[in-house]
């Protein structure tokens, strides 16, 4: 009877509880407190319901649910911190089978509070219940962000396979929490490997046909989904061809006339189809027959007449030869009397001027064109070749002393010396560089040069080679020696695009990493390749990133013409990729820009931030512009050149960020201002620029404004702290202390780091190296040495053994290395320090760093 009764007693007591002292509040009505009537003070808590691990959805907060009894008190704690008793909701009730008070408390996780330590620890939160008796602990539950990456890390490659053959499509999904699933789709239709076992997925989601069938000719596409979004790779075509086979042969003809008979086959067994090869070998097989089979002939005067004929035939042929012989030897007598002695080419050309025919064209004084290509009349003047005697004056050196510089006048490029010989002058030509531009782009080649004179450079070149710089941009032309052929001379220009409508298109975490350059004219013939250094922004880690080449082709449409790290020695192009700058040997001139594109979430790009205020202020309020731009120096330069227009100053010196694919944006808060004399009109904490207007590129000169008000006009001290950070990123923070009265110089050349190089330098000048002592170097290191000591020990003194195979692929090796050397070297390198190198390699021709008058 007593055990019957236990539970009535208890219900009764719990109705009395719930009346007179249940749900009694000790600070508000929020709090998770309650009195436990004394009959179940001698129970723990129990867990009916534990929280679980969630994933945030793009912004959508989780909620997280514990429930126990009996207990007095729950809360939750979130990485090892309390959560506060206002952010429970709490609901009481009573379980019917046990008649014990059961409590219930609900909170919400945000994608902010996930945010704040997102990349030192994961988030984690669990319920402690307490009852009179003492506490229990829920299991953690994981709160994390749910994303999914929209590039695949491997897409499937479209293949060819024979019928039967075993097929492999590779896939590897794009990151994300959670981790995607993997399914195949053929031709939009998914594949269900339970169904048609010809088909197996394996564990790391690649698609295996063990057969290929006819049937499975189609476009397959590897999908990944997950709770964020769902993601389709690009399609991969396989081809499943059928190899033609032979029939059995024939049986063999009788004997015909010529004493022999034949078999046949036919590749019908079974045909070629979807592109199978034909089949291999004879399909007609013939055999002479014996004596006794053989039909009997006469012979007679048809057999005669035939010998005849081919007599006749002989003898004409042989006529034919000897005539053309003796009139190629005349026409070659004729032409070795015309021609003058072309190793004058090697020293010196005549003056020439240089003007337009006619509207349109542009034409040397030739006595005859030369006979290339239908454009080539546009690009090279050709050499008068009737001087003979011609002296090269002046020392072999470098020459990069202002004193050491020739400027050229208005006169020609080469000018007699009055011996009727002539010398070849180092520099610049001092032409109109508006006419330059406005007469080249009327022709039709030149079509793509813009008419932004202010970055444009540009000068005649010959054999000997020269230098393009567009000053304070990073951005610069090597033309090596003998990457003109000799006797010709071109008109080249170096240019920064600025214009938005050629901007590269971007698609997905693309994102560009340097200016869009222009050299050209385009289709020149170029015998090796120049060199083109140009800034970039990335984190120069090549196993953070798919760094492309793209070229903008004559339609004008973009085309990727070399992916980084896996250069061909056979192209064109190829690209030596430093801290800073990215070095791009080509053997033809374009447009041309960097793009890359992330591989993982520690891909970072380089920003440089930049702060200006006004020069002038006589009104209370007072802004501070604050720059997040590409870390290049041709921005920098852009920048500077617009805040010198808007009357602007430069308040601190530039920092570093470095600003990361996490998809988080960019924060900007000002801080530890004198509250007494100055407050921000800012409403928020902080300003925000999104990640894809700082990731894409396209936005060159991004910035956020503070706007500062002082209270009253005699205040002139400002002091703060101003930060910019990544969210779970990186930070940079601004130490300002200034009067802004006092300072109030605008933007001027002293903060654009002037470079004060000539735009377009021209022959011996534009190097560091003479022109005599690269050729000995050249002779001396261009032989293989059996110990190594050649041009593959100069590559790795000079930490270039990285292109040793596309060194290896040149005429001349060593040539190359030295071209890469002065286009790294040009305002810093010393020539001593190359010798000292040169010594290292063991060479005993450390003397061939001294050249003689006699040589000159």
């Amino acid at each position: 009877m007593p055990s019957l009764l236990g539970p009535f007693v208890r219900a009764a007591l719990l109705v009395l509880w719930l009346v007179f002292a249940g749900f009694t509040c000790t600070g508000s009505e929020h709090t998770a407190t309650a009195t436990l009537p004394a009959a179940f003070s001698d129970l723990l808590p129990h867990f009916q319901v534990e929280p679980e691990d969630e994933y945030i959805v793009k912004n959508k907060p989780v909620t997280l649910t514990c429930r126990s009894s009996p207990a007095t008190q729950i809360y939750f704690k979130c990485n090892s911190e309390w959560v506060h008793q206002d952010d429970h909701l709490i609901e009481r009730t009573v379980d019917p089978a046990t008649a014990q008070p059961v409590m219930q408390v609900t909170i919400e996780i945000t994608r902010q509070q996930v945010e704040k330590i997102f990349g030192l620890d994961e988030y984690w939160c669990q319920c402690v219940a307490w009852s009179t008796t003492g506490t229990q602990k829920s299991q953690k539950a994981y709160i994390r962000i749910a994303y999914l990456r929209k590039n695949f890390e491997e897409e499937p490659q479209g293949k060819e396979a024979a019928l039967d053959q075993e097929v492999l499509l590779r896939c590897h999904p794009p990151e994300g929490v959670p981790q995607a699933e993997v399914e195949w789709q053929r031709n939009e239709d998914v594949i269900d490997p339970a169904s048609d076992p010809n088909f197996f997925i394996t564990a790391d989601h690649n698609l295996v046909i063990k057969k290929a069938r006819l049937a499975d000719t189609g476009n397959y596409t590897c999908v990944a989904k997950n709770i964020v979004a769902r993601r389709k790779s690009a399609s991969a075509t396989v081809l499943v061809y059928v190899d033609g086979g032979w029939s059995e042969w024939s049986k063999w003809s009788t004997c015909g006339a010529d004493c022999s008979m034949w078999r046949t086959r036919e590749c019908t067994q079974p045909s070629p189809g979807t592109g199978g090869k034909d089949c291999q070998g004879l399909d007609l097989q013939s055999l002479n027959c014996t004596s006794e089979q053989c039909p009997q002939t006469v012979s007679g005067a048809e057999d005669v007449a035939l010998y005849v004929g081919m007599v006749a035939v002989a003898l004409c042929l042989t006529l034919l030869l000897i005539v053309v012989v003796l009139v190629y030897r005349r026409k070659k007598e004729g032409l070795d009397a015309d021609v003058a002695d072309s190793s004058i080419l090697t020293t010196g050309f005549q003056p020439m001027g240089i003007k337009p025919s006619k509207p349109g064209v542009w034409a040397p004084r030739p006595r005859r064109p030369p006979p290339h290509s239908k454009n080539s009349h546009l690009l090279t003047i050709q050499p008068d070749l009737t001087t003979t005697t011609t002296s090269y004056q002046g020392t072999l050196r470098s020459r990069h002393d202002t004193a050491g510089k020739f400027s050229m006048t208005n006169g020609p490029l080469l000018d007699p010396l009055p011996n009727g010989s002539h010398t070849l002058h180092n520099g610049k030509l001092n032409a109109d560089p508006a006419e330059f531009v406005s007469r080249l782009s009327t022709q039709t080649y030149f079509k793509t040069l813009p008419r932004d004179v202010a970055n444009t450079s540009y000068g005649t070149f010959n054999f000997l080679g020269g230098r393009l710089t567009i000053p304070n941009t990073g951005i610069s032309l090597l033309i090596p020696p003998e990457a003109i052929p000799r006797g010709k001379i071109y008109e080249i220009y170096l240019t920064v695009q600025r214009k938005e409508d050629l901007r590269l298109p971007l698609a997905g975490c693309q994102t560009l990493l340097s200016s869009v350059v222009s050299c050209g004219p385009p289709g020149v013939v170029l015998s090796r390749p120049v060199i083109l250094s140009m800034d970039h922004c990335s984190d120069a880690c090549l196993d953070n990133w798919a760094i492309r080449l793209k070229k903008q082709n004559y339609e004008g449409a973009w085309e990727d013409v070399l992916l980084m790290g896996e250069e061909l020695v056979s192209e064109p192009y190829y690209c030596q990729l430093e801290a800073e700058t990215c070095r791009l040997l080509s053997e033809q001139l374009g447009t041309f820009a960097l793009v890359g594109e992330s591989l993982h979430m520690g891909a970072a790009k380089r920003l440089r931030l930049v702060l200006f205020s006004d020069a002038y202020c006589s009104t209370l309020e007072y802004n501070i512009r604050v720059y997040c731009m590409d870390d290049t120096q041709d921005v920098f330069k852009e920048v500077m050149q617009m805040e010198r227009q808007l009357g602007g100053r430069l308040i601190d010196e530039p920092h570093v960020l470095l600003f990361k694919d996490s998809y988080h944006n960019l924060r900007l808060s000002i801080h530890d201002m004198p509250q007494a004399h100055w407050r921000s009109k800012l409403l928020a904490g902080y300003q925000e620029i999104p990640f894809y207007h700082i990731w894409n590129g396209s936005q060159r000169y991004l910035h956020c404004t503070f706007t500062l008000e002082r209270l009253s006009l005699g205040t002139c001290e400002l002091t703060c702290q101003l930060c910019v950070w990544q969210v779970e990123g990186e930070g940079q923070s601004f130490s300002l202390d200034f009067n802004i009265a006092k300072d109030t110089r605008a933007v001027d050349s002293e903060f654009l780091l002037m470079d004060s190089n000539a735009t377009a330098l021209a022959g011996p000048s534009a190097f560091q190296i003479p022109y005599l002592i690269r050729q000995k170097i050249c002779s001396s290191l261009d032989a293989p040495c059996p110990n190594g000591a050649d041009w593959r020990m100069l590559a790795q003194r000079l930490k270039l053994e990285r292109h040793m195979s596309f060194f290896a692929s040149k005429a001349s090796p060593t040539s190359v290395i030295l071209d890469l050397w002065e286009a790294q070297h040009f305002h810093s390198g010393n020539i001593n320090q190359l010798a000292t190198v040169m010594a290292d390699i063991g060479k005993q021709e450390a003397m061939i760093f001294l050249v003689s008058d006699g040589e000159c």
